[in-house]
């Protein structure tokens, strides 16, 4: 089996050829499943991908994927990445409820600094590439100075990552009911000036684009209501996309429903969020309606399993992520920040999302391991505003490819099902990341990163915003 190469592939040797995978997986509308696969990429774009029955194109490098399941780069639809400056922070350990975690951490977080928030997302996203992802979102919420974005931003285009920055912010404090520190309070007008200076500076539309900047008010626990209408408005004028934090915790929900008298879903609702503009985080508990309301509007979901499991107590368990589906929602997975997983893994994610559904379901109705991984890369793909650009492997669609071995310590005995053997065994990193068909990873080795000289300077940024010093 094959499919046609470009024109240009028949004259001269492409730039990549990934070749003699056990097997390639490509997530797209037909399912399809390639033994013996290989795929070939020029100029960023695949261009053709066959099985063993084929020969593949001539290419400047080629690389042998024997032992290897071959998948689309996954995709990340939720993190705040400067929060793993803050892993395992002690004093949040002796807190229970989300509005003491908000404060607790507050104090630390006000400290974030450009070199801080650049230096968190070069490790943080080097994780994520070393988990096989290849595109993440980011959502910034607080701006203690200013610039912290376009430092994110450059650090993100070193590392090599497709990165979609969300412009987050707090807009009420205590004096007016606010889960916030006053100086963490953004004005609103300042807010929206400052989101449509990043867009219009680094915003990217283009198919092949590495940068798309989205629009987010963190929660209605910290964002007024007038906030969340003239962000909306905005996202809309500039035709980006709209985030934000949703049904994640019972706090949350009492906050809400003293202040609206409605739940967290219902007032997104009456402030026009629910849109195919709009990806939401967590959604963890929402009744019949609300995910028959979510699949008929198409927004889509960020599913973050660990956030899920760390909070824990929460309304009816594990999250219907599988009803979700069944209802037609799209449904993505997020690694959340470094605080609620204390890890930056979409791989983990991916199979915690799988096992959660076990849980909840049960073996006979919960999601396979091509479920988990359809969400990790089609479901975030989609979140995203790129579908049909990443999280597949099809002709046209970007060279972004997660390359896996099957073939050591913790897959012996996986023969008949490589892909669920992915999943189910483990733990897993990525042989080879390619973005764009350049290797971030290879080799199971981050190529664009200075891992020590990073990790050294994270530790000093770590120190200065845990202690103050």
């Amino acid at each position: 089996m094959t499919h046609e190469l470009s024109p240009t592939a028949a004259t001269e040797p492409l730039d990549l050829v990934i070749r003699d995978a056990d097997v390639l997986a490509c997530f797209d509308d037909a399912g399809t499943e390639l033994a013996g696969g290989w795929l070939a990429i020029d100029d960023g774009v695949i261009v053709g991908l066959g099985d063993r029955t084929t020969t593949p194109p001539a290419a400047r490098e080629v690389v042998d994927a024997r032992g290897c399941v071959v998948l689309p780069g996954l995709v990340n639809a939720h993190q705040h990445l400067y929060q793993n400056l803050t892993r395992a922070y002690a004093p949040a350990e002796q807190v229970e409820s989300l509005t003491d975690w908000f404060w607790t951490y507050f104090t630390a977080w006000a400290r974030l600094d450009a070199d801080a928030a650049a230096i968190s997302t070069t490790v943080g996203l080097a994780e994520l590439a070393l988990s096989g992802c290849t595109t993440s979102a980011d959502h910034l919420y607080l701006h203690p100075e200013p610039a912290l974005m376009d430092a994110q931003i450059e650090a993100a285009r070193a590392v090599g990552l497709r990165f979609s920055p969300v412009r987050g912010s707090m807009t009420i404090g205590p004096d007016d009911g606010g889960v916030c520190p006053p100086g963490l309070v953004e004005r609103l007008d300042a807010v929206l000036d400052e989101t449509a200076r990043l867009v219009a500076e680094y915003h990217d539309p283009s198919p092949d684009s590495f940068v798309r900047v989205g629009v987010g008010p963190s929660t209605l626990m910290s964002s007024s209501a007038d906030a969340m209408v003239e962000s909306r408005r905005l996202a809309e004028a500039l035709d980006v996309r709209l985030h934000s934090h949703v049904a994640d915790d019972p706090d949350e929900e009492a906050f809400v429903r003293a202040r609206y008298g409605r739940r967290p879903l219902e007032v997104f609702e009456d402030l026009g969020w629910l849109s195919d503009r709009t990806w939401l985080a967590h959604v963890v508990y929402p009744d019949e309606r609300e995910v028959a309301m979510l699949a008929a509007t198409g927004v889509s979901v960020a599913h973050c399993p660990s956030m899920t499991m760390i909070d824990g107590g929460l309304p009816g368990g594990p999250p219907p992520i599988r009803p979700m589906l069944d209802a037609g929602v799209n449904v993505g997975i997020g690694c959340d920040g470094a605080t609620a997983a204390d890890h930056q893994s979409l791989w983990l994610e991916t199979k915690l999302a799988m096992l959660l559904s076990r849980q909840r379901e049960g073996r006979a109705t919960a999601m396979s391991a091509r479920d988990a991984l359809r969400m990790a890369t089609r479901g975030g793909a989609r979140a995203l505003g790129r579908e049909g650009e990443i999280g597949q492997l099809s002709i046209g669609a970007n060279g972004d490819v997660s390359v896996w071995r099957v073939d050591t310590l913790p897959y012996a005995g996986v023969l008949a099902d490589p892909i669920t053997g992915l999943m189910q065994c483990g733990p897993a990193w990525a042989w080879h990341t390619v973005v764009g068909g350049r290797f971030v990873v290879r080799d199971g080795q981050l190529r664009t990163v200075d891992v020590p000289r990073s990790l050294e300077r994270h530790r000093r940024a770590s120190e200065r915003i845990q202690l103050g010093r």
